[in-house]
């Protein structure tokens, strides 16, 4: 009897052993301009490449950055998410769609909130939701939610990707077993206005990511 619960115990052990050998390493982690790794919680500002390094003052991050805007004159909200130049942007947190994880790995799911207050009721974590049948693109807005994974927040979810040796923003959610999403590049589209407003994009768009302290 013995023998057999031994037995049980070490096949137990094999398969646990291969089970988890096929589940393969975690992603890597994402690191922002300091090295250090990206974490939930943190604010970040979000650097398009090329940056430029500060005169004789260590290494430093300028150039332009995204930030919230009204979509026009006449409406106001929600606010879309658009690329200036000459600004280092607004503060962003990211949240991985397992927040307990506590850092930011590529290839995973995760939302992006806009740490800002705003006069619209509509919250600024980013979704995708604003398509303009005009220019065929996709844009990304704000007023999605933070967590609940599944297809009614599908909208609400991006990845970072690794893009030679900094980071490009990919959406392709996989918080549906069953949805079938768009999977494209989040980058810039310059719409009728001259403004250069985030979307999916054949283009992938080089970032880093700098901490706000």
């Amino acid at each position: 009897m013995k023998s057999i619960i031994l037995l049980l115990i070490i096949l137990f052990v094999f398969c646990t052993q291969f089970l988890l050998g096929e589940a393969g390493p975690s992603p890597e982690q994402v690191v922002d301009t300091e090295g250090k790794k990206v974490r939930t919680g943190i604010e970040y500002y979000i650097r398009p490449v090329p940056t430029t390094p500060c005169d004789g003052r260590g290494p430093c991050v300028v150039g332009s950055g995204f930030v919230l805007v009204a979509r026009s004159a006449n409406e106001t909200c929600p606010l879309n998410v658009v690329v200036v130049e000459g600004f280092r942007g607004q503060a962003v947190i990211f949240t991985p769609v397992n927040p307990k994880k506590g850092v930011i790995r590529v290839s995973t799911d995760l939302n992006i909130k806009t740490n800002l207050t705003t006069i619209c009721t509509e919250s600024t974590v980013w979704k995708l939701d604003d398509f303009d049948s005009s220019s065929g693109q996709w844009f990304v807005t704000t007023g999605g939610v933070i967590g609940n994974p599944g297809k009614d927040t599908i909208s609400n979810w991006f990845k970072i990707e690794k893009y030679d040796d900094d980071y490009k923003l990919v959406f392709c959610p996989t918080v549906c077993d069953f949805c079938k999403p768009l999977c494209k590049n989040v980058g810039v589209f310059v719409d009728t206005n001259g403004n250069r407003r985030v979307a999916l994009t054949d283009q992938p768009y080089k970032i880093r990511f700098q901490p706000s302290a």
